[in-house]
This record gives C-alpha cells, structure tokens and sequence, in this order.
C-alpha cells in the first residue's frame, strides 16, 4: 500500500509530457482529416459512401480496441504500450501519406485508430495514479488544454492546407512530428513493470469486438442506410446480443477482460450516465453547425473552421480553469452552470434562419463551447475519483468505449431526426408552391431543399436541447467522490496480488 502513495506524491513529468505530446498529435490528425473528405473523393474516385469509411472505420477499431486496453494497461509497463501505440499510429500515418489508392489509405487509418485507442485510456490512467483527489482536477485541466489545443487548430489549420497543398500533405505534415516524439519515448521512456500473470480471454475479445462493433457500425450506417436497412437493425441486434453474453461472461471470470463492476460506485455510474447523454447532445454542434454553414450557407470549409476557431480555443483556455474550479468546489455547480449555458445555446441554435449572421453563430458557439468546458472533464474525473486505484484501467476504458457508442448513437438520432423533418418539410413546401405557381423551376426547388435542410436542422438542435435537459437533471445528484480503499465485491484474482504484496 505505501509504494502507491510514493508514486502519487511524485508524479513523473517527464512521463507525463511525453504521453501527451503524443497525445496531442493523435489528436490533431483527427481533426484534420475531416474537411479533407471531398478532395479525397474526387482524387481516389469514391462517393460519400465510401469515403465515410474513413471516419467510420476509425470509431470501429476504437470501439473494438479501447475494451482491450484495461487488460494491456495491467500486463504492460507505460514505455511499452506508449511505443507500440505511436509505433502503430506513425507507421498508420506513413502508408497514408503515401496512399493512391482507398484501400491502402483505409489501412492506413485503422492502424492510425489503434494507436490512438491505446494512447487516450493510457494516459488518463497514468494521470490518474500521478496525482492524489485532490490535485486531480488541476491536473486534468492541463491534459484537457493540451487536447483541447488540438481541435481549436485543427480545422483551420486543414482547411489551409487542402486549400493550397493536396490532401495527403495533411499526413506528410504529421509523420516528421509523430516520428519525433516515437524517438523521445524510446530514449527517455524507462519505466518498468513487473511481470503480470494474465491472459487475454480471446472469447472475451472476441465478444466484445462483435458486440460493440455492431453497435457502433449499425447506428452509424442509420443515418445514410436508414432505420429499415438490413445493414443496420441486423448488426445492431447481433451487437447487442454479443454485448449481453460479453457482459454476462465479464462477471464470472475472475480476471475479466473489462470489468463492470465500475458501475457498482455510485458516481462513476451517474458521471458515465452524463457523459453519454452529453455526448448525444455534443454532436449536434459537430454534425450539424457544419452542415448549416458550408451546404445551407454556401460558407466556405476555412472560414467555416475559422468560425469554429474562437469556441475551441474557450475551451481550451477554461480547461486548466475548470479543473482548479472543480478541486475547490466539485463538480455539481460546475456541471450544472455548464448543462444550463448548454441547454439555452442548444435551443438558440434551433432558430437558426438563411439570414442568421456569422458573427452570432461564432458568438453563440463560443458560449456553447464555454459551457461544455464545465462539464466533460469536471464530470468524468469526479466519477473517476470514487474508483479503487486497481479499477482505474477498467474504468477509463469503460468511459473512453461508451463515448464512442453514445457518440454513434447521437449522430444516428439527430441525422434521423434532421432527415425525417427535411422530407416532411419538403413536401409541404412543394405541395404550398405548386398551389401559388404552375411549375415548379429549378430555382424554385434548390430553394425548397435549402429552406427544408435548414428546418430538419433547426429541429434536429430542438430535439438535442431537450437531450440536454436530461444531462442537466442528472447533474444534481452529483457529489463531490471520495476514493473507495477496497474494491465493492472481490473475486479470488483480487485478493491474490493484494495477499502477495502483504
């Protein structure tokens, strides 16, 4: 018991620094590729379909890996995983650079995404045993500024460079610096890890990649394929009964792969419960601000990352902020003054018209971005706080996985919510314009379908502010953890270690 109190009263930096270095880099190359997806369509020769692969891909390998990661964090030391993670990622970045084809680039990004799923639960677990609860949340606030960091530059900096440079130059631009920082692990990275006697259960494995994989590929098919596509209902229903028969297995194995027991505390349980439904939420600004200011607007993809510009970088500023707020008092006031800024910004933007101005939409995001600012890390590092220090690898990857699901969920939701209104929207302007006029003009028609978008997306944010409303109600039960010394219920695997270090 003494040997982890020494490690949390002299947190190592050096560490520390390097893991979110390339923490940041993982981060940035994310951001970066989206605003990249038409030039790619037109330079490899794929439709929208196709190209989405890039991006749905990616969450696929993360959702299927990020349930592994509790198991690697316990078997293996930080060095290790650090350099495979970035290994896979700079190597992921190199064959996409150098891709001509779709095939090679998909490959490319899915040993890009399996580094980055290694990367994120790792360095929230390494933050985790560096600082004592109190500390924690200054500590968090300078993780979240570094990667807030990422996405505040990131669309801006993209939509330069597919401007003035091909779009593979985004890749060319990253691999020197993630190259960089693989070297600096290598050198300086020296801890060490005792050998663990643990195996991977490959039906587990298995289970899991089934389970949340379908999730994650039917809701994110829904909003191109439709709800009624055997694509979809399919895979979600398959997924589903796999995660049920994982989640059954977890709880008889006395070393489980991912361990749900999490959920047995109390606020880890309410703080992943927000998460989830802030994240439906969350998307509405990320899916749908895009898709109004670039295709209802006509704005172009760099002024409409520059829009985007100031929000990100309030993020970025409070995050440091927010994380000395919530040492001093909690996260309830500062979650419940975020969901409340949050829930009015959300609905201003379902009155959005062709008219709105940008300076209000950057104002009006910025103010969004404040909020969210109070929330995600306050929230998920309070919930993070009442686990045991064995059940940190379980519990940070348990957050990062129902991120990815809850985040396919909220896109499906709103791109379904946003495509029914159109349609309906649709039709009853065709029907009001052909009683006014005898024919209907192509002009006439681009109008229609402009002013039908932007009503299935102004109800698309009306149904994401009532989502937020359900965040902000659970907010309230928030209270301020204090770290459990022994696991709720132990299984012989526990106790083992425990008995042998005594």
């Amino acid at each position: 018991m003494d040997q982890p109190k020494k490690e949390i009263q002299r947190p190592n930096y050096g560490i520390l620094s390097i893991l979110m270095v390339g923490a940041f880099i993982a981060f940035l190359n994310n951001t970066l590729l989206n605003i990249a997806l038409p030039s790619i369509m037109n330079d490899l020769q794929v439709d929208t379909a196709t190209v989405q692969w890039l991006t749905t891909g990616f969450m696929l390998v993360n959702g299927i890996m990020i349930p592994t990661t509790a198991f690697l964090i316990q078997k293996y030391s930080v060095r290790r995983l650090f350099l495979t993670a970035m290994g896979l990622f700079t190597i992921g970045t190199i064959l996409s650079g150098l891709a001509h084809s779709f095939p090679l680039l998909l490959t490319g990004r899915m040993l890009q995404a399996s580094g980055t799923a290694i990367m994120m639960p790792l360095l929230m677990n390494v933050m985790l045993i560096s600082f004592p609860i109190e500390k924690r949340g200054t500590a968090m606030g300078v993780f979240g500024l570094i990667l807030m960091a990422a996405p505040s530059i990131g669309p801006t900096l993209s939509g330069w460079i597919v401007e003035h440079y091909n779009w593979r130059m985004l890749f060319h631009f990253v691999t020197p610096i993630a190259i960089g920082i693989l070297a600096l692990g290598f050198f300086l990275l020296k801890d060490k890890k005792d050998k663990v006697n643990i195996r991977l259960d490959l039906i587990s494995l298995l289970l899991s990649s089934i389970g949340f994989g379908g999730i994650l590929y039917g809701f994110s098919s829904a909003g191109s394929k439709g709800w009624s596509s055997p694509e979809v209902y399919i895979t979600i229903i398959v997924g589903c009964i796999s995660l049920v028969t994982f989640i059954a297995r977890q709880s008889k194995l006395q070393r489980p792969m991912l361990n749900f027991s999490v959920f047995r505390y109390p606020m880890f349980a309410l703080s992943s419960s927000i998460a989830m439904v802030l994240n439906m939420a969350m998307f509405s600004g990320m899916l749908l601000l895009p898709i109004y200011v670039q295709t209802v607007r006509g704005i172009s993809p760099f002024d409409a990352g520059l829009m985007m510009l100031p929000g990100a970088l309030v993020m970025a500023f409070m995050s440091p902020i927010t994380g000395r707020l919530f040492d001093k008092f909690g996260g309830r006031a500062l979650a419940i003054i975020g969901l409340s800024i949050m829930t009015v910004t959300t609905y201003l933007f379902s009155t959005l018209s062709l008219d709105t101005t940008y300076n209000y939409l950057m104002i009006l995001h910025a103010i969004r971005m404040f909020g969210m600012s109070m929330v995600m890390m306050p929230v998920s590092t309070n919930g993070l706080n009442q686990l045991p220090a064995q059940f940190y690898p379980h519990g940070t990857a348990m957050n990062n996985t129902l991120n990815q699901v809850s985040g396919a969920i909220g896109t499906a939701l709103l791109v379904t919510v946003m495509s029914n209104r159109m349609e309906a929207s649709a039709a009853a302007l065709t029907v009001d314009a052909e009683q006014s006029t005898n024919q209907l003009t192509t002009e006439l028609q681009q109008q229609i379908a402009i002013q039908a978008m932007l009503d299935g997306i102004n109800f698309a944010f009306f149904v994401s502010s009532f989502i937020a409303v359900v965040a902000l109600i659970l907010a309230f039960f928030i209270k301020r953890a204090k770290q459990a010394e022994e696991p709720i219920t132990e299984t012989p695997s526990e106790i083992t270690p425990r008995l042998a270090q005594n």
